[in-house]
């Protein structure tokens, strides 16, 4: 370094700590014990009239949970009478939960703690609390007694009928009868690392069975999964005596050898059960819709005929350029190649990766396709015959982000999508229909703000709650044509403004090109005063499957944002370049350069809120992420080290050659070797920057997290050692990805460096953040 440079930082340092002792001379308890009375388990408490928990009752009646101040009320409104009654009796529920569990707490009938609600044929609810179920019916609530002792404790995976569900048992896969408990062996082959229907991705490892079950029952499709030549990622515990070790198959990008699957049907429609292999060679583990081959509703490349004797499915490349449709005969294992679209970066059959919405329409002789070859995500109409496209249902500059339903009868098609309302941000959630044979896309959700709806399942009617960053939800029922029927709550925030609650500010700026809108949110102290100047800190995940920002609408809380904010601090989110939902060249904007991580888009839009608002100060600039947004706060210490001051980064993926293979092969493409020995991987990493260090860095990560190996911030832990650099580490001995029980005492932490090295000033000492009792 030379003298003249260190000169200038010494003088920085003291102009820092000077304006941070003129912003807030003492950081005390009271101030923490504000900031906690933001958390989502304090705010979320004081808003009366919200709504969650919808579930549709057959096709008739949705029954929902109102919260007000005297707590959660069930309820069941019925579409012919048109009216909400309560669900149940609240009172008989909690004695009857009591009566079950003598020994346990009393139940407070303001907190019931229901899972699930089902309707029986005639007319009484199945009410599922604490794992056991509870018929009521009128005025009563009783216990139901318990179905037949299972053999194994092993979840199951149930068929559409309710009879019968399957599970995984020594890498085979098996039958259990619902009613009898009976036990039927399926298959007889499966081995170490070669079972059936395994749920393995890596970064996930369950117990689960992956299956698609026919609709009549009669047939499931699955998988054997091969992991014989997939590495191995080990963890060692912490613990009194010898370690113990968890050791699980883990593919990482790069590997030569990578998770296969063989895919398969049972036959369960004769007197013994058939396996019936497809015929082609083993796929890849791999997904249109995640980093996983299980999408949110399942496995969803995987789609059934009706009569159960064809299904759909779509093999995609290691890379993810490549998406083939292909139709299986159950009964042969035949396959057709019906469909295949390639891409130069990577295809996916939704804009978000949540669901796919690609369908199978073999009664129809079609198929419903989802593109984003016009540079936005829309639907096509293929014939399923020779795969030829036989019309475009939507178009224009907006993406679909979720089929709904589909009436095969009137050849109409239900659907989310967003950035089609002119005028509003670009992010927000509405409801469309469509003919599939033509004509225009109709809304069905007029008011401006994010929508959330919930389909009847014969899709003739739908609850929407919408909402917006400022303005909390009204719940209402429409019919299939968006007509509103009944208006089920409207939400109020009295006691939560009360509290001293604000809501944070939707903010738009310019991307790192000058034209391209951004948009995100700020959070701002409760007792802000335009007068001072208040260091910022920004809060990053870069995506590429999600941004920083989460979903639209109202909340009470977002993470902790205002909670830091109330601490003195100005906290900013920003959907970079890079991120989903925009257009598909928005979110490839720096595929093939992962370490990117939306930082041109971050550093640019900070610049101009700084020349937007007096009190808004950069030059004490925090930055903080956890995963993917851990990796992105240290890449930004390390290559803007003038910029940022501050940064935590929690459970980083800082090297993604150290990290399963599906994600980074997917947004980066695959490990291509040079001659030199470098490969297209170098320099992606945060170890080669981080002798770029000059602020102050603090790196959380769990000792057991089974997503992003704890490996991953070592490497940057010993690059940092290397360098002489001086920076702060927190190992959890037991902590998984999340942190867990873990997660207030990191917060605490995450509050206290900010506090200490970015406000200049003391945090209270040892103060203990819990959840609310």
């Amino acid at each position: 370094m030379r003298q003249g440079d260190a000169k200038r930082i010494w003088l920085g340092a003291a102009l820092m700590a000077g304006v941070a002792g003129s912003a807030m001379a003492q950081v005390g308890v009271a101030d923490y014990e504000r900031a906690a009375k933001m958390l989502g388990d304090r705010t979320a408490p004081l808003v009366d009239g919200a709504v969650r928990g919808i579930e549709w009752l057959g096709d008739d009646a949705v029954a929902y949970v109102v919260h007000d101040a005297k707590g959660d009320h069930y309820l069941r409104f019925d579409l012919a009478a048109g009216k909400a009654v309560p669900a149940f009796d609240a009172e008989s529920l909690a004695a009857a939960i009591h009566k079950a569990d003598p020994k346990g707490k009393p139940v407070d009938v303001a907190k019931l703690p229901v899972a699930k609600l089902k309707r029986n044929d005639d007319g009484s609810l199945t009410v599922t609390a604490r794992g056991s179920d509870y018929r009521c019916d009128g005025q009563k609530c009783v216990a139901q007694e318990k179905k037949a002792g299972k053999p194994g404790s092993e979840p199951g995976a149930a068929s559409p009928d309710g009879e019968s569900e399957a599970f995984i048992r020594d890498w085979n896969l098996w039958l259990r009868d619902v009613a009898s408990g009976k036990e039927t062996q399926l298959t007889t082959d499966g081995k170490p690392d070669y079972g059936y229907a395994t749920d393995n991705a890596g970064w996930k490892h369950t117990d689960n069975a992956v299956v698609v079950w026919s609709p009549d029952s009669k047939k499931i499709a699955t998988f054997q999964q091969d992991q014989r030549k997939t590495r191995s990622m080990t963890l060692v515990g912490t613990n009194v005596g010898a370690p113990k070790v968890e050791q699980w198959k883990y593919p990482f990008a790069g590997d030569p050898d990578v998770t296969m699957i063989e895919r398969v049907v049972i036959d369960l429609s004769g007197d013994k059960p058939q396996l019936v292999r497809l015929q082609m060679p083993p796929d890849q583990h791999r997904s249109t819709c995640s980093d996983d081959i299980v999408c949110d509703n399942g496995w969803e490349d995987v789609q059934w005929a009706k009569d159960g004797k064809t299904l759909a499915f779509v093999s995609t490349d290691r890379g993810h350029k490549s998406a083939q449709l292909r139709v299986a005969d159950a009964t042969t294992g035949a396959v057709r190649d019906v469909y295949k679209e390639t891409v130069a970066t990577q295809y996916q059959s939704a804009p978000a990766l949540a669901s796919v919405n690609w369908r199978y329409l073999p009664e129809s002789n079609e198929f419903i396709w989802f593109s984003q070859k016009s540079d936005w995500g829309h639907l096509y109409l293929h014939d399923l015959a020779s795969g030829k496209l036989k019309r475009q249902i939507t178009s224009g500059d907006w993406n679909v982000t979720d089929i709904a339903y589909i009436d095969a009868a009137t050849r109409t098609l239900w659907f989310r999508g967003v950035g089609r309302e002119q005028g509003e941000d670009p992010y927000f959630v509405h409801f469309y229909k469509v003919g599939l044979d033509g004509g225009e896309v109709q809304a069905l959700t007029p008011e401006s703000g994010n929508h959330t709806v919930t389909v009847a399942e014969d899709g003739k009617h739908f609850v929407d709650s919408y909402s917006s960053t400022s303005v909390p939800p009204v719940t209402v029922l429409r019919d299939a044509d968006g007509k509103q029927l009944a208006e089920l709550a409207r939400a109020d925030i009295a006691r939560l403004k009360a509290a001293g609650w604000v809501a944070p500010e939707d903010i738009k700026v310019k991307a790192r090109d000058g034209k391209t809108d951004l948009y995100g949110l700020m959070f701002k102290p409760s007792n802000f005063d335009a007068s001072k100047k208040y260091p910022v800190v920004l809060y990053i995940y870069p995506g590429p499957q999600v941004g920083s920002v989460g979903r639209r609408g109202f909340a009470p809380s977002r993470a902790d944002h205002q909670a830091l904010a109330e601490l003195g601090f100005i906290v900013v989110a920003i959907d970079g370049m890079g991120t989903p939902l925009r257009s598909k060249s928005f979110q490839d904007a720096w595929y093939g350069n992962m370490v990117d991580n939306t930082l041109p888009d971050q550093v640019a839009g900070l610049k101009q809120l700084a020349a937007r608002y007096p009190w808004f100060d950069i030059s004490r600039l925090g930055i903080w992420g956890h995963s993917g947004g851990g990796n992105a706060t240290a890449t930004a210490m390390f290559n803007y080290p003038d910029f940022f001051k501050v940064g935590i980064s929690e459970s980083g993926n800082h090297d993604n050659l150290t990290y399963e293979d599906d994600w980074a092969e997917r947004y980066h493409g695959l490990l291509q070797k040079k001659d030199d020995g470098t490969s297209n991987y170098t320099g992606q990493d945060n170890a080669a920057a981080a002798k770029n260090l000059k602020g102050k860095l603090f790196l959380i990560h769990g000792m057991m997290d089974d997503n992003v190996p704890p490996q991953s911030t070592l490497l940057v832990v010993d690059a940092l050692m290397k360098a002489n650099k001086d920076f702060d580490l927190l190992l959890l001995p037991h902590a998984r990805h999340g942190y867990g029980k873990d997660g207030y005492y990191v917060m605490r932490r995450r509050w206290d460096y900010f506090v200490k090295n970015l406000l200049g000033a003391q945090p209270p000492a040892q103060f203990e953040l819990k959840p609310a009792e």
